[in-house]
């Protein structure tokens, strides 16, 4: 099969796009022919420092089901299906309370077991689920991470009410398209940050109330005006040592931060006088479960909320599309299109 992958650490120079092995499928197990791919952050620090090479990267893939290994129940041949890429045992004490992201043996696809930048990819059978009717293989590729992401964040973790008030970082993110969506239809008053006029613009077309401009605005005083000197109920926080002092200069007394991600840095000096005078609590999301992957697919299927495509790339092409997503230029997702 034709595939991407990394055989050195490095820029987006070191994908290669070349042939390799088709995979075979295991127990329970399915093989899906990839149509198209995604891509997340994640994907640049697999890249350019993470797991050992050689590695397929892409845990956003959908395409249709090729073949079957033993005892699978489920998925047949020719299902066009979109894959949770988080796999784990089982068995254990965490699978069996739902917490499958807490699994000691907790995978990613294209991260730990290669992934959706080939033309074809294995996984669990029991994390197959149907493509939304009418929708095409490209806007699908686009769901798993950040649909599975923004409902963590905002609900399971962030415990997200109508009413409230919620600040998104990085307005043109893939998980900001979805999350801010996701608040909307809460109920929550949303507001987002951005860097230029035209991503403003596009925020405000997805539903968001406010949008603050990081590079003409201090965003901590404008969040402050707006609240009238409350603050954010909660802050969702996927940039990091940029953005962490001011997201927590907006947050109300008692409110809450979920962090998930550090594409700015990961070290920033915390005054802990600010959290314990202000009560403020600050949670982390690292990973996720086939439970926040099922209820973000439920609105999905609704039509209540809809993919953002920034652009579309060949499979071949991968490291022009990793180039667009480092340079900050996309409004929502980057897809790869596989031949």
């Amino acid at each position: 099969m034709k595939a991407v992958r990394y055989h050195r650490h490095g820029g987006p120079e070191v994908l290669v796009f070349e042939d390799v092995r088709d995979p075979e499928p295991g127990p329970q197990e399915i093989l899906v022919r990839v149509r198209a791919a995604a891509l997340n952050r994640m994907d640049t620090r697999m890249r350019s420092g993470g797991w050992p090479p050689p590695r397929i990267l892409g845990a956003d893939a959908a395409g249709d089901v090729a073949a079957l290994g033993p005892n699978v129940a489920g998925p047949k041949v020719g299902d066009r299906v979109i894959i949770y890429p988080g796999i784990s045992c089982g068995n254990c004490e965490f699978c069996d309370a739902g917490q499958h992201n807490w699994c000691s043996s907790y995978k990613l696809l294209g991260t730990q077991l290669d992934g959706g930048y080939a033309q074809y990819v294995i996984a669990p059978a029991i994390n197959a689920r149907p493509i939304p009717k009418g929708m095409g293989y490209i806007e699908a590729a686009t769901l798993p991470i950040c649909i599975t992401t923004s409902w963590r964040v905002l609900f399971t973790k962030g415990q997200l009410r109508a009413g409230e008030w919620v600040m998104i970082h990085s307005a043109g993110s893939g998980v900001s398209v979805f999350a801010s969506q996701m608040a909307k239809l809460a109920g929550a008053v949303v507001v987002t940050t951005t860097s230029t006029a035209e991503k403003e613009a596009k925020a405000k077309e997805l539903g968001a109330d406010h949008v603050i401009n990081y590079r003409r605005e201090d965003v901590a005083t404008r969040v402050q005006e707006l609240t009238e000197g409350r603050g954010v109920d909660l802050v969702i926080d996927h940039v990091g040592q940029a953005t962490w002092a001011f997201s927590i200069g907006s947050l109300r007394k008692g409110g809450r931060m979920v962090t998930l991600g550090a594409t700015s840095g990961a070290l920033h000096p915390l005054n802990i006088f600010d959290l314990y005078r202000s009560e403020i609590s600050i949670l982390a999301s690292g990973s996720h479960t086939r439970s926040d992957f099922d209820n973000g697919m439920r609105l999905v299927h609704q039509g209540r909320i809809r993919p953002v495509i920034d652009s579309v790339f060949a499979l071949k092409e991968a490291a022009a599309a990793h180039q667009r997503l480092e340079a900050g230029l996309h409004f929502g997702k980057i897809a790869l299109e596989v031949p």
